[in-house]
């Protein structure tokens, strides 16, 4: 049996007072429940950053080319890369990673999708349950 699972936290954030990329950056991010507390030197935002910065230019970005763009152990790297996989924010493709898509706003798309086929499972499943209890 093959398990695909995916993870993804929506989490309602207040919106930036002002317009600011960085800021509007993070708070799309902190929406999504990808960036926590925890992180105290932003490491899942500033190579989440990077992943976008490769996938706007089309062309993939290696773990280690993140470390040691952003002064990080790969493992750190890795440690969010694969949160952000779980998340289906992110895929590996041959040596590398980006972007499920390439522009933020058909990310958005594209998690509504993977919401909407989840609840539509979930709804099947419940009336399957309902008619035979």
């Amino acid at each position: 049996m093959n398990i695909f699972s995916q993870r993804i936290t929506i989490i309602r954030v207040r919106k930036p007072a002002k317009k600011d990329v960085n800021a509007e950056l993070q708070w799309f991010g902190d929406s999504l429940g990808l960036f926590n507390l925890r992180d105290k030197d932003k490491s899942c935002f500033r190579i989440f950053i990077e992943l976008l910065k490769a996938t706007r230019t089309h062309r993939t970005i290696s773990s280690d080319a993140i470390a040691y763009k952003l002064g990080l152990s790969r493992g750190t790297v890795i440690h969010h890369i694969n949160k952000l996989i779980d998340a289906g924010i992110v895929i590996n493709e041959g040596s590398g990673y980006l972007l499920r898509v390439d522009r933020l706003e058909h990310l958005i798309d594209e998690i509504e999708k993977d919401i909407q086929r989840t609840c539509s499972d979930l709804r099947g499943i419940a009336r399957n349950i309902d008619e035979n209890i």
